[in-house]
């Protein structure tokens, strides 16, 4: 069967160098630098993975060593960013410098880097991730944890059998009112959930049909930045932050945002290592022409096995709302609204369960390479709550539901459905390690 771009890219794998003991893996005290700083490394220099370094680095605690992306004014612009920040420290002689680099394997294998930071594409998250764990690194990664299901597979069971700390960056975890209204749904005070509504952006399109190559601008390694993607016409509109809507490097509105609003969903509800048991695709609108091929309208209906639905559609609010047999509970950025007000006081005592709390998504990263304890978004977490995502492309590329087995993570009873799910096809050398 003919798919789309996004089920066409497949598992992430590396090249695997040698495996190097990162000095963060000794714990607190076992930072390289002179003065116990988590030497950081930068993959992926655009707008989030810069943000994620230059905020990193408020902290005394990090210095930052290295960046890295195949377009080198993204480098350019990240390393003299760095620079600037440790002029004094340069000048003094204390910090050496930052190196650039165009391959990520260069970045990954330097023994004085302890901590990495994932900001690439989609397509590019588990082959730079699984790099840096090879190399005994820690890993920060940005959402959605992967670009494709089997990705997402190898990389938490490549963490937990590192024992390496890997914090995703679905930052609404640290958020004090997503911790709120979590622990309220898991402390059972909305009584049996019946319902969720988990709601997306509208997907995007363009008139701009991307057939004709465009020239490739000096300093891009176009070849590179499409990885182990398809190797696309060129088109401006088709890379920084665009990307997104071209499925063959991310995952539309849907997976953009499954990794936050469907995060605080499934934390509520407990499900942070486990899924859905069936799956099905609804009502989804493709553009019908130009080069973006993410669907505009969406919904993915996932039952579970306490008996609740949970819908993830463009046609609700954003956000995420539980809804029990004793009331509900919304909550999106800047919004925190209930039934019962006395649910979503801070201050109430909900119950039992204290969700973990941080205050702080990055310095809680930095927490974790100190203390070896698990970050509040590790990779496993960040698998399962978008894992429904995954479940409904292939459920609408094969236009029926799908039975799940959330323990096993297989497709029951659709061999069809279980392979295309976890299909591995990458381009050029780019192979399973």
């Amino acid at each position: 069967m003919k798919r789309r771009s996004f089920l066409k890219s497949t598992s992430a794998a590396v090249l695997a160098g040698p495996t190097l003991i990162s000095a963060s893996a000794l714990g607190a005290g076992g930072a390289t630098s002179a003065n116990n700083r988590i030497g950081l490394g930068l993959i992926g220099c655009g707008g989030q993975g810069s943000g994620d370094l230059f905020g990193l680095m408020n902290s005394s605690e990090i210095q930052a060593l290295a960046v890295c992306d195949p377009d080198k004014s993204h480098q350019d612009n990240a390393k003299a960013e760095v620079e600037k920040r440790y002029a004094k420290d340069k000048a003094s002689g204390v910090y050496k410098g930052c190196q650039a680099y165009g391959d990520f394997r260069e970045l990954c294998a330097r023994k004085d880097i302890d901590a990495v930071i994932i900001g690439t594409p989609d397509h590019w998250h588990a082959l730079a991730a699984l790099e840096a764990l090879r190399n005994g690194k820690d890993v920060y990664c940005e959402k959605p944890i992967t670009h494709l299901f089997a990705e997402g597979q190898i990389l938490y069971r490549e963490v937990a059998k590192r024992k390496a700390i890997f914090q995703t960056g679905s930052q609404q975890r640290s958020n004090t009112r997503f911790r709120v209204a979590a622990e309220a749904v898991l402390n059972g005070l909305l009584g049996k959930i019946q319902h969720v509504e988990v709601g997306l952006p509208t997907g995007n399109g363009t008139k701009e049909e991307g057939k004709i190559a465009q020239e490739i601008p000096a300093g891009l390694d176009y070849n590179t930045w499409c990885g182990p993607s398809r190797l696309l016409p060129y088109h401006k509109d088709r890379l920084h932050w665009n990307w997104r809507w071209c499925l063959d490097f991310g995952g539309g509105q849907l997976m953009d945002w499954i990794g936050h609003h469907n995060d605080i969903a499934h934390w509520g509800l407990g499900l942070d290592q486990s899924g859905p048991i069936k799956v099905e695709a609804k009502g989804f609108l493709f553009p019908e022409s130009g080069m973006y091929d993410n669907p505009i309208n969406y919904e993915v209906l996932s039952h579970y096995a306490a008996g609740y639905t949970v819908s993830i559609s463009n046609k609700h609010q954003m956000g995420a709302k539980w809804i029990g047999e004793n009331g509900w509970i919304f909550v999106d950025r800047g919004k925190l609204e209930a039934s019962n007000k006395e649910w979503i006081t801070e201050s109430t005592d909900r119950g039992p369960i204290k969700a973990y709390k941080s205050n702080d998504h990055r310095q809680n990263f930095i927490e974790g390479i100190r203390t070896r304890k698990e970050c509040i978004c590790p990779a496993e977490t960040a698998h399962r709550s978008i894992t429904p995502g995954h479940l409904g492309y292939v459920s609408q590329a094969l236009g029926r539901a799908l039975k799940w087995d959330p323990a096993k993570e297989e497709v029951i009873g659709d061999a069809e459905a279980d392979a295309l799910l976890k299909k591995v096809n990458y381009r050029g050398d780019w192979k399973l390690g």
